[in-house]
C-alpha cells in the first residue's frame, strides 16, 4: 500500500495551498486556498478543480488565511460532501475570513462580468461540514486514513498535518510555519514522523532581523514617524499581523516609549479576528501571554485605540488632527479600507507608510516596496511622496534558517525519505531544497503543479 501526493495549488506560488493525499481506500484534501496577486491565474479561481470533488472524502485545514480556504465554500457547491476538519480556533477564524471575502468576491466578479466564485449559503453548507480536531488527537477522517495535527506557531490555531495510511504509511504538509518564537504563539512543534514531508517555503532564501532588533526597529520607526508630525500608515493583515501590531504598541505606549498618539483600528475583520484572538489566547497562546492576559484582560487594548466598524466611523479618522496611526487592511494595499487612506495621504510627503508583510509579486505593496513613484489605487493614480518604510521580520513566516531546522528535526527521526518544498515562490523553493540537499544530506524536491508521488514507507517516487 501506498499514499499519494498530487499538489492542486501551492507549487511554485506561495498562495492557493491545495494538495491532494490520496491512500489505499480514502481520498483526503489538504487545504482549499485561493490564489492572490496580480499574477493569479483566473483559471485557478474560478475553473473547475482538478480531481472529481464529489470522491473526496475529506478536507483538513491547516488554518484560516484565505489562502488556505479561500475555495472551500466553491468545493462545497460544486459537490463536496465529507467532513471538514480544523481546529477549533481555525473554524471560528475561517468563518470570519470566508463571510468577509463573499462581497469582495462578489465585487470583483461583477467588475470582470462573470458569476461570483460562491455566495453567502454556500459559506453556510460549508460550515455545516466542519468538525473541529485539536492538536494531539488521532482522527480517522477517511476511510483507512487518520490525521493528527501539531501546532505550527504561524496564526491562532495553525497546524500541521500528518496523515497515516492503514497500513502505517505516513505524509505530512505543513501548512505555513510560523517565526517562532512570537510574542503570542508557542513556537512551532517538529513533524518527525513522516515517511515524506511537504513544507513551506515563504522566505526560504532570506532571514529575518532577529526578533529583539525587529521590536527595537518598530519602535525608532514609529518614533521618527510622529515626530514628523504626518499620518502613520500600516497594511497589515487583519489575522495575526493586526495583533502583533497592537500588543506592540501597547507595551509601547504602557512604557512610555512613544508619545500617546490615537491608533485606529479601521477594519471590521481585523476588530472580529482581535476578539476570536482575544477569546481563544487563555488555551492557545504560549503559557507567559496567557499568564498576561490574564492579569490583563486583554493584551490588545489601550486607552487611546479607537475601533472604527461602521464606515461612518472611519470616514471621521480624516478629520482627526495629525500625527495619527492608522492600522487597516488589506495587507498588501491591493483592497480594503487601506487604498483610501493611501489615496489620500501618500501625496503627502509629511505621511510615513509603514510596510510589515509579505508583498505579493504584482501587488501595489510589492510596486511600492520596490520604490514606485505612483501607485493605481482603486482606478486612480496616486502619487508617492511619503516616506516608505519596510520592516523585515514581521512576517508569520519562518525564516530561511527555521525552515531549514524544522527540517533538520523532522529527518531527525529518521523516518522521513523525502522533504517536499512548495508554497514558496520559484526561487525560494529552489534554494531551499539546494540547502536541505546541501546542509543536511537529504533528498529534497521542488513541488510541481499536478505532479503525482507515490509514497511508501520505504521509498519515495514519481508516478
Amino acid at each position: 500500500m501506498a499514499f499519494r501526493l498530487t499538489s492542486y495549488g501551492g507549487a511554485g506560488k506561495v498562495t492557493g495551498s491545495n494538495f491532494l493525499v490520496e491512500g489505499s481506500r480514502g481520498k483526503v484534501l489538504v487545504d482549499c486556498g485561493i490564489e492572490q496577486g496580480a499574477d493569479f491565474v483566473e483559471e485557478h479561481i474560478y475553473g473547475p478543480f482538478g480531481y472529481d470533488v464529489t470522491k473526496m472524502d475529506a478536507l483538513v485545514v491547516t488554518h484560516a488565511h484565505l489562502d488556505h480556504v479561500g475555495r472551500i465554500p466553491k468545493l462545497v457547491r460544486d459537490g463536496f460532501r465529507g467532513k471538514i476538519y480544523m481546529t477549533p480556533p481555525t473554524k471560528d477564524l475561517a468563518e470570519l475570513i470566508l463571510r468577509d471575502s463573499v462581497g469582495i468576491l462578489g465585487q470583483e466578479a461583477a467588475h470582470k462580468g462573470i458569476a461570483p466564485l460562491y455566495e453567502e449559503k454556500d459559506v453556510d453548507q460549508a460550515f455545516l461540514l466542519i468538525e473541529t480536531l485539536g492538536y494531539h488527537e488521532e482522527k480517522e477522517v477517511a476511510p483507512g486514513i487518520s490525521a493528527y495535527l501539531r501546532n505550527t506557531g504561524h496564526i491562532l490555531g495553525s497546524a500541521s498535518v500528518r496523515l497515516m495510511d492503514e497500513d502505517g504509511t505516513t505524509v505530512a504538509l505543513t501548512g505555513d510555519i510560523g517565526n517562532s518564537p512570537s510574542p503570542l504563539l508557542p513556537d512551532w512543534e517538529p513533524v518527525p514522523d513522516a515517511d515524506a514531508l511537504l513544507m513551506e517555503s515563504v522566505y526560504g532564501d532570506r532571514l529575518h532581523p532577529a526578533h529583539a532588533d525587529r521590536v527595537a526597529t518598530l519602535r525608532e520607526t514609529l518614533k521618527r514617524a510622529i515626530a514628523r508630525g504626518g499620518t502613520i500608515l500600516i497594511p497589515a493583515f487583519s489575522l495575526e499581523r493586526t495583533q502583533l501590531m497592537l500588543y506592540e504598541l501597547s507595551n509601547f505606549f504602557d512604557a512610555g516609549e512613544l508619545p500617546k498618539v490615537p491608533v485606529y483600528l479601521d477594519s471590521p475583520l481585523a476588530i472580529h479576528v482581535t476578539e476570536a484572538y482575544e477569546k481563544w489566547g487563555a488555551t492557545y497562546f504560549k503559557p507567559e501571554t496567557e499568564e498576561e492576559m490574564k492579569r490583563e484582560k486583554s493584551v490588545f487594548e489601550f486607552p487611546f485605540l479607537r475601533k472604527t466598524l461602521r464606515p461612518e466611523e472611519s470616514k471621521e479618522i480624516g478629520k482627526a488632527p495629525d500625527p495619527k496611526i492608522i492600522i487597516a487592511g488589506a495587507g498588501m494595499s491591493h483592497g480594503g479600507r487601506i487604498g483610501r487612506w493611501e489615496t489620500r495621504y501618500l501625496p503627502e510627503p509629511s505621511t510615513t507608510l509603514v510596510m510589515v508583510g509579505y508583498q505579493a509579486p504584482g501587488t501595489p505593496g510589492r510596486r511600492m516596496l520596490e520604490g514606485a513613484k505612483s501607485v493605481r489605487l482603486g482606478g486612480a493614480v496616486v502619487q508617492i511622496r511619503a516616506k516608505v518604510e519596510s520592516l523585515e521580520g514581521w512576517s508569520a513566516h519562518a525564516d530561511r534558517d527555521e525552515l531549514l531546522s524544522f527540517a533538520e528535526k523532522a529527518l531527525a527521526g529518521k523516518r522521513t525519505k523525502a522533504i517536499f518544498v512548495g508554497l514558496g515562490e520559484p526561487s525560494a523553493e529552489r534554494f531551499l531544497a539546494q540547502r536541505i540537499h546541501d546542509y543536511l544530506g537529504a533528498r529534497a524536491i521542488v513541488v510541481e503543479p499536478e505532479q503525482t508521488w507515490e509514497i511508501t514507507k520505504d521509498s519515495v517516487t514519481k508516478v
